[in-house]
């Protein structure tokens, strides 16, 4: 178990050194868009926003819920836990909270 948190880390910062910073829901939402090679506007489709919605959600403009972010994982078919996580996290840092958020299934 604890080589499996080891390689999570690893692949954590080096999420982070690509995205240049900690890795926000924009962030991650933004590197999993050009992952898949998808336009702005045909991700906002699939997720069913505004392109400029999405653009503010990338930027760090708006935030997410933590229930939208269960929903667009599943558009993306990515984890519900990673996009929640990220979520609650950035609601926490906004609020100028010092918390790490882990997300356990219940």
């Amino acid at each position: 178990m604890r080589k499996a948190t080891r390689s999570k880390s690893e692949a954590m910062k080096l999420l982070e050194k690509i995205s240049r910073g900690p890795l926000t829901l924009g962030r991650a939402i933004e590197s999993i868009r050009k992952g898949q090679e998808l336009s702005q506007d045909e991700c906002a489709r699939k997720l069913g926003v505004s392109k400029s919605h999405l653009c503010d959600v990338e930027k760090s403009r708006k935030a997410v819920s933590p229930e939208r972010a269960a929903k667009w994982a599943r558009a993306l078919g990515y984890p519900e836990s990673v996009l929640v996580r990220l979520a609650i996290q950035g609601e926490l840092d906004a609020a100028g909270l010092k918390y790490k958020v882990e997300i356990e299934a219940a």
